[in-house]
């Protein structure tokens, strides 16, 4: 059985305090009366949830949002303030013609106006698309394109650096909004500042249903153009449940999810879920920085922090001691998603916090956390956790034709989901085909591996196109990445299967170093003979590399499809996500 650890005391009451009893007496429509009230003809509009019931009640005047600048200096928005602008923003749309369903853009930086105009456009039932600001020309263009973009919000000098060449390849696009310019361009690139100040402040949102799109996220393959994954409306009950649940938000929480809004994770806990629970969110516009971030949570009291893999990882790699030199007594709970997280960085949570940061997992696809770890739960340190109470998952073998679900504990197979919850995405945009194979038997295919314990925890193995078939084995790349990350030089790792004539794939592991340790080939040896010591001869790597970094999306996932392409000469496919170090 794997280590376990108890979470660290806290003074707050986890909204989930028995998982068992909420999982067996879980109720989707009695929790949609919780968050919705009666106003159902509105009410199943996000915007209405994240922002118009509390702009209406006690909470009004409350900071929603407070961004903070390049130079640490902040603006807030109270609900109510956000209300307005957000009504101002929708306003906007109308008079320009923007119509239900139809796609605006935007590419910034994590500036007021992404927030606003992301919350407007919910408003008009609209569907709101963010972009990564860091994205170069090529990759706008597939995602604006294909998502028959109508407008475009942008800063003028994303706008002269890399959209204004593309506008005669994008027939769709009627405006382009500069959220930073004062004049209108010429009749297509507008000034957003210009009318805004010109809109009315006050917008009616009109009758949304839950199954009205609302989001559209890109997401990407190996080959080929992205895929636009589109959610509904409903789609806001889950990031109330998650919010509350896994994120175990209360009133007068200080918030802060580090993902950008371009995405899925920025949008759906970035955004949404914070407002939706009413509580605040913070927005830093800056990318990653140690200082500056434990700086912040000191600074904003921050009590529930949402954060990524790769920034742990970057975190441990740092030899101090974060709370000798800051105050982050506020600080209760610590969420991860993007990668799984190896056991380790869960450890190094409990013993700098003094509590271990908590694993989920969720996709694009899903549009909300399906599998987590929570503040009232045992931890098992690499486990995903068990299912928010009212999604099923399971471990299944899957066929051509066929679905069998695999019941014995600890059998390896796809991890299914069955068909249900409210963010699960409506379909790809213009690919009906692809959406209808991520479905057999009323059970969606996520494309992982994983694995379900005694105790009904799941853990990761794999992607299953990244999975590794060596000597017989069928051999996950997370378990031999947890085991090398356990050694004391190695500050990240990533293996992949390299084709052999005598085992099928053998395994090669890319190692990054922490500071202080030679990259030689004694060092090289004493790293696989310690990975065939903890995990055997047939799993451990044979090959080792050290790299200075490995290849990572701009959201902190590793490419191991990209470090296998260019170990075996191959394409390299779709690199509009890799991450320029």
């Amino acid at each position: 059985m794997k280590k376990s650890l108890e979470i660290g005391t806290s003074s707050v009451t986890p909204n989930l305090s028995d998982y068992e009893f909420l999982k067996n007496s879980f109720n989707w429509d009695r929790e949609w009366q919780l968050m919705n009230g009666h106003a159902e003809k509105t009410g199943c509009n996000i915007a209405y949830q994240a922002i118009e019931r509390h702009a209406n009640g006690e909470i009004k005047d409350q900071v929603a949002i407070r961004c903070i600048q390049k130079d640490k200096t902040s603006k807030d928005f109270s609900y109510l303030e956000l209300q307005n602008l957000s009504s101002r923003f929708a306003n906007v749309l109308i008079n320009l013609g923007i119509k239900k369903g139809e796609r605006v853009f935007s590419l910034t930086g994590r500036i007021p106006e992404l927030y606003i105009s992301a919350l407007g456009t919910l408003k008009t039932t609209a569907v709101f698309c963010p972009l990564y600001s860091v994205f170069g020309p090529e990759p706008i263009f597939q995602r604006l394109f294909k998502g028959d973009a109508k407008v475009l919000i942008t800063t003028k000098i994303l706008f002269e650096k890399k959209v204004k060449e593309l506008l005669a390849r994008l027939p769709s696009i009627q405006f382009i909004l500069l959220t930073d310019e004062n004049r209108d361009l010429d009749n297509k690139v507008l000034s957003l500042t210009r009318l805004m100040q010109a809109a009315d402040d006050t917008f009616v949102i009109p009758p949304t249903r839950r199954e009205d799109p609302a989001l559209l996220h890109f997401t990407s393959g190996t080959t080929g153009m992205p895929k636009g994954a589109l959610h509904v409306h409903g789609a806001a009950l889950m990031h109330y449940i998650t919010g509350k649940y896994v994120l175990d938000l209360h009133q007068g929480d200080i918030f802060w999810c580090t993902a950008d809004p371009g995405w899925v994770t920025g949008t759906s806990y970035g955004i949404l879920a914070p407002l939706i629970n009413g509580v605040t969110n913070i927005v830093d516009e800056e990318e990653f920085d140690a200082l500056r971030w434990y700086s912040i949570l000191e600074e904003q009291k921050v009590t529930v922090w949402y954060t990524a893999p790769t920034a742990i990882r970057r975190l441990m790699r740092i030899d101090f001691q974060p709370t000798e030199k800051y105050n982050l007594e506020h600080l209760r709970l610590i969420c991860s998603v993007g990668e799984p997280l190896h056991a380790d960085a869960v450890l190094w949570g409990q013993k700098t916090f003094g509590f271990p940061i908590l694993d989920n997992w969720w996709q694009t696809e899903t549009g909300g956390i399906m599998i987590a770890n929570y503040p009232s739960m045992k931890v098992k340190p690499g486990s995903m956790g068990k299912p928010l109470p009212g999604v099923e998952a399971a471990i299944a073998e899957i066929t051509e034709h066929d679905i069998r679900l695999i019941t014995e504990p600890g059998q390896q197979g796809h991890l299914v989901l069955k068909k249900g919850w409210p963010s699960m995405f409506c379909g790809y945009l213009h690919d009906e085909e692809r959406y209808k194979k991520c479905f057999r038997d009323n059970w969606y295919l996520s494309g992982d591996l994983a694995r379900k314990d005694e105790d009904g925890y799941f853990w990761f193995v794999g992607r299953a196109d990244d999975i590794i078939k060596t000597s017989g084995h069928m051999v996950g790349p997370f378990e031999v990445e947890s085991v090398l990350m356990s050694h004391p030089a190695v500050a990240e790792a990533a293996v992949i299967g390299k084709p052999d004539s005598m085992i099928g794939e053998l395994v090669k592991a890319f190692v990054v170093l922490k500071t202080g340790f030679p990259a030689d080939d004694k060092l090289k040896l004493d790293i696989i003979g310690f990975a065939r010591k903890k995990s055997g001869p047939a799993v451990a790597p044979k090959q080792l590399d050290f790299v200075t970094e490995l290849p990572k999306t701009k959201s902190g996932k590793i490419l191991r499809r990209l470090l296998k392409a260019r170990e075996l000469g191959l394409p390299e496919g779709d690199l509009s996500t890799l991450e320029q170090t």
